[in-house]
């Protein structure tokens, strides 16, 4: 992407002043090389969300931004009710509420190592995953009402964990203001039987280990230090949350027409907050995002399952689950004023700073556990949320490393049988139901997660913490 347009107000912070029709600049937080290495529709697509009514400050790209529906991938967006804020199905996305969760183990790298294989086939035969996936979970239309309504609740109360796991879940596992009356029926036979599934896509279950860390007091806060073995959950709410983010995008571009909204793409179809439309969208979202709690919830109890075959000492502890698809209804202080925004992160992560009332309590001190996932043979990292990141973005921070390539090329690029022989030299096991699903998700396809990191910790939107890397990773 051309840097032309932006001014720099510092190494990892761009600006784009408000030209045509936006009514606040374009901020983008990333190296030089980083915003070189976006493709030009992350500049078009930021510039389109600063259009939107009600907008507040600025729209934000995160280091790991790319072209998305409407809104870009690492976009965030706060709106104002009282200003004629909107929302908008294509700044949360299609997998609403994706997100990653890490579970500490009590275990090291040598522990796993020992029994890498059986470890891996276990984990491999409890969680289903891939394309189309089904669990051995049926609802019944109450059982699906329950969830949509409790979330991670739900499951606990169901058997699926434990309740000292909610308190390291955001909203405690349950997203107030869902309203399952809205989730359409195609939407509730999509998910009947996929609770408990990963999916496909860039979806994972990794076993994971502690290769360095950089901020010891905050690692030893979150029982993270050099040699542990962690595993890390990254999916979201499945077929329902694409129903739903599909069929309010259609009622969006209508309601759009009758408000009034000028929208410069049909992608970024929106209604007020408000309205009819916009508060239906808001209480079918947020019971997406109770789905996806849930899911990862019982995929927890799964993973618990498999681990208790094979290493019955672990202690599959959570350290936090954190969301990168959604939108959420948050105050935060605009000139000097506390307001009641409504905030989309899309391909974002929340990241609370120390001292927030919503991080849990033994944790509050330190800042609210930011967890990025990157891909299938490539390192993750745990942040802690900062200071600085209410003023910077909305307490915002990257999710991931970002696609460099689109699935299509990936496949022409790279055979999925190589990559898994490949990673298993370097000593990283791989279980995939599909080869092409490995070749999409390339290590290669995706920028580098490092550099992503980097430019998030100096920015100032989080602190780099911790990196992880995979001994098993089981892909959809």
């Amino acid at each position: 992407m051309d840097l032309e347009p932006f001014s720099e107000h510092t190494e990892t912070r761009w600006v784009l002043a408000p030209r045509g029709k936006m009514r606040v600049p374009g901020v983008i937080y990333a190296t030089e090389d980083l915003i070189r290495d976006m493709d030009d529709k992350v500049l078009e697509q930021l510039s389109n969300v600063a259009t939107l009514p009600g907008i507040v400050r600025a729209a934000y790209a995160m280091p790991d931004a790319h072209w998305g529906y409407g809104f870009p991938i690492g976009g965030v967006a706060a709106f104002d009710p009282e200003a004629g804020g909107v929302v908008s199905a294509g700044g949360v996305g299609f997998d609403i509420s994706c997100g990653v969760r890490t579970l500490l183990t009590g275990l090291t790298r040598e522990d796993i190592l020992a029994v890498q294989e059986p470890l891996a086939e276990a984990l491999f035969a409890h969680v289903p995953a891939g394309l189309g996936s089904t669990g051995h979970i049926t609802l019944n239309e109450a059982e699906m009402d329950a969830m949509l309504e409790g979330g991670a609740q739900w499951a606990v109360e169901r058997g699926w964990g434990r309740p000292e796991d909610l308190e390291r879940i955001e909203e405690r596992g349950r997203m107030a203001g869902a309203d399952p009356a809205q989730v359409s029926a195609r939407a509730r036979e999509r998910q009947r039987k996929e609770m408990g599934t990963l999916g496909s896509g860039n979806h994972y279950l990794e076993v994971q280990h502690v290769t360095a860390v950089y901020r010891e007091d905050i690692a030893r806060a979150y029982g993270l230090a050099v040699g542990n073995a962690v595993v890390s959950i990254h999916c979201g709410s499945r077929g329902l949350g694409h129903q739903i983010g599909t069929e309010f995008l259609k009622k969006m571009v209508q309601a759009a027409a009758r408000y009034g909204i000028d929208l410069p793409d049909r992608e970024l179809a929106c209604a007020p907050i408000d309205s009819p439309v916009g508060r239906q969208y808001l209480g079918a979202m947020r019971a997406a995002i109770n789905c996806a709690l849930a899911n990862r919830q019982i995929i927890t109890h799964l993973v618990r399952e498999a681990f208790a075959g094979v290493l019955p000492e672990a202690d599959l502890r959570l350290l936090y689950d954190v969301s990168h698809n959604t939108r959420k209804e948050e105050e935060h202080e605009v000139d000097g004023v506390k307001k009641r925004l409504f905030v989309h992160r899309k391909g974002a992560t929340r990241a609370f700073g120390p001292g927030h009332p919503l991080i849990p309590e033994d944790l509050r001190p330190f800042g609210q556990p930011v967890i990025i996932g990157g891909t299938m043979g490539t390192a993750s990292y745990i942040l802690a949320g900062s200071e600085t990141g209410e003023r910077l973005a909305f307490s915002s921070a990257c999710h991931g490393a970002g696609r460099a390539m689109s699935r299509r090329q990936a496949t022409r690029t790279w055979h999925g049988r190589d990559i898994v022989e490949e990673l298993r030299r370097r000593g990283i096991i791989v279980k995939s139901p599909s080869l092409r699903g490995v070749a999409e998700e390339a290590p290669g396809a995706y920028k580098d997660v490092s550099a992503v990191v980097e430019a998030a910790d100096a920015a100032g939107l989080a602190h780099k913490v911790a990196r992880l890397e995979p001994l098993i990773t089981i892909k959809g």
